[in-house]
């Protein structure tokens, strides 16, 4: 009886620990960030025109739109200023000014927030 015991609580604990992965599954986050946009026209012309080609595909490297936990370690790790530098000089795959020359830094910090934060909230 106490093996069986054993047993259970180790299987409940692991199914616990793989539950709280702060990271969801990128397949399903890059079919939603597919289908969604920022509702600011402005911002939605950039994102569809600059962003979007690498930020709804799972396999860019790219942070994924709507990935909170991914936008978010990355936040805290490099700040946003950083991110804007990374975005108007380019980094690795990120082209500079992510392909969109005619964009202000006010354009990039709003679609930083725009793609940080949860799909379905407002900008």
């Amino acid at each position: 009886m106490a093996m069986h015991t054993n047993i259970f609580t180790f299987i409940a604990i692991a199914l616990f620990i793989a539950a709280c992965d702060s990271h969801p599954d990128r397949s399903l986050l890059a079919q939603q960030a597919k289908q969604y946009s920022p509702q600011d026209p402005h911002l939605k012309q950039i994102y569809q025109s600059s962003c979007k080609n690498c930020h709804t595909l799972k396999d860019t490297g790219a942070p994924l739109t709507g990935d909170t936990s991914t936008w978010h370690d990355l936040l805290n790790q490099y700040g946003k200023d950083l991110l804007l530098q990374n975005i108007i000089n380019g980094k690795g795959g990120m082209p500079p000014f992510g392909l969109c020359m005619e964009c202000q830094e006010q354009d990039f910090v709003a679609l930083i927030d725009f793609m940080a934060q949860p799909m379905g909230v407002a900008e």
